[in-house]
């Protein structure tokens, strides 16, 4: 019987390679790195430009980077804040050399960031995107742009130049508030002595003083909200407040929150706060703070503080924090705002300031209309007397018929109100200079409250 012979199988023709011409290289895992901290860097700068320009700023560089939706905190941070610090000269350069058309014009912020790489970053391969593609191409004329700036300026070389462009540095101590919520102070002295020479302010509890450029953004206590980062003088504000367990307390102008979160620590999360903020991109930062205090007794309440009637749900509020929005000129330094569009010169913006303080004369004197209200802390990050002193003085008439009077927050502080009218002692200012950052904090008290 005859067999039948298997089917020869065929084998299958191996694909044609073909070679695409147009397809982009595969980037290595550092390019592919460095794309994307372009790009969250670009996008930190975008909304820290369009804050300059509208006059309100969401956050500072600082919050905007360390927010949670930025992946590579580090690089970005320091992509942002060098390509601000070159900014002015970057543009001088994109204005001699004439490469900025229209089309990039809608990029500004990757280009801006894109020519800090090439002109003074690292020596690293731009690829990844079109735009690092076509400024790498014009890089020699970016140089020679930058090479005519040098001439046109009168200096010997491009180090000269950016010291030329750039305010001098001012150097201050780190400090950390330690969140009591979830840490207590000896544990986190134990955590950060690990690393870090750490040691107690001597004056606000829980605020401990590392040394200058101590960088602890990727560090576990900051990251799961055991400590914040903050200034001494910002941190002075809820400390002189000085609310108590199960009180209610209204923080007028919350976000972006350290302040708010402070507060509930004092109170050791009993009673309640109502966090009030108008902006809408400033109250979710403020959710943000909250969320990672783990404080449980913030009502987050988003609208406008001059449209609360005191007399409405809030008039058994014990105590208000008004921070209002300022011109930030005591910060300015510390927040790179020197390096920004509006602060490229000396002259002062009278219309500004004559504005922010109308607000602030509102706020103030709103916030003494509450009813139950014992104690009202007013401050500013500003160095300017129309914000400071002169926003407090026109409320005292006020103030007194409604049964209120200065008090002396921090007696053993030295430096006090500038002397423009009686009763100015009560105020505390900190020197920009000195204490590396501009406060003012004005404490009213009601006559009798303990």
């Amino acid at each position: 019987m005859a067999r039948n012979k298997p089917a020869s199988v065929k084998p299958k023709p191996k694909p044609k390679q073909t070679t695409d011409k147009s397809a982009k290289p595969r980037l290595s895992n550092a390019e592919r790195s460095a794309y994307f901290a372009r790009r969250e860097a670009a996008k930190v700068l975008r909304t820290v430009l369009q804050g300059d320009a509208n006059r309100q700023a969401v956050a500072s560089i600082k919050s905007l980077v360390y927010s949670p939706s930025i992946r590579n905190k580090k690089a970005t941070f320091a992509l942002v804040c060098q390509t601000l610090k070159h900014l002015r000269i970057i543009k001088d350069v994109f204005e001699i050399a004439k490469i900025l058309n229209s089309k990039w014009k809608r990029q500004e912020e990757l280009i801006y960031i894109i020519a800090y790489d090439i002109l003074f970053g690292k020596e690293i391969s731009l690829v990844g995107g079109d735009a690092e593609k076509f400024f790498t191409c014009r890089k020699d004329a970016m140089q020679s742009a930058l090479a005519k700036l040098v001439v046109r300026k009168k200096v010997k070389n491009i180090d000269d130049l950016i010291a030329l462009y750039q305010p001098p540095d001012i150097t201050r101590p780190c400090y950390v508030r330690v969140n009591t919520l979830k840490l207590d102070v000896d544990s986190a002295l134990h955590e950060l002595g690990k690393q870090f020479k750490v040691q107690k302010d001597g004056m606000i509890p829980h605020l401990l003083m590392l040394p200058p450029h101590t960088d602890l953004h990727n560090h576990s206590l900051v990251l799961n909200g055991s400590i914040f980062v903050q200034g001494k003088a910002s941190s002075m504000v809820a400390a002189v407040l000085d609310p108590k367990p199960g009180w209610e307390v209204l923080d007028a102008c919350s976000a972006p929150g350290n302040k708010t979160v402070h507060l509930a620590a004092l109170m050791k999360g009993k009673g309640k706060i109502i966090a009030c903020e108008l902006n809408k991109d400033r109250a979710k930062r403020l959710e943000d703070t909250i969320r990672l205090s783990g404080a449980t007794n913030i009502e987050v309440m988003h609208g406008d503080f001059l449209k609360i009637d005191p007399k409405g749900p809030f008039s058994k509020v014990s105590a208000i924090l008004l921070d209002p929005s300022c011109s930030g000129s005591g910060t300015a330094s510390q927040r790179l705002d020197h390096l920004l569009p509006s602060h490229t010169t000396d002259v002062v913006d009278t219309e500004r300031l004559n504005k922010l303080a109308a607000f602030q004369k509102k706020a103030l004197a709103h916030a003494l209309s509450f009813p139950a209200v014992e104690r009202i802390v007013y401050s500013t990050c500003s160095i300017n007397q129309i914000e400071n002193e002169d926003v407090v003085n026109s409320v005292l008439p006020l103030a007194t018929s409604n049964g209120f009077q200065l008090a002396t927050p921090f007696p053993q502080w030295q430096l006090r109100g500038l002397p423009v009218f009686e009763g100015s002692e009560h105020l505390l200012r900190t020197d920009p200079v000195k204490d590396k950052e501009g406060f003012f904090i004005a404490l009213f008290v009601k006559k009798g409250s303990v």
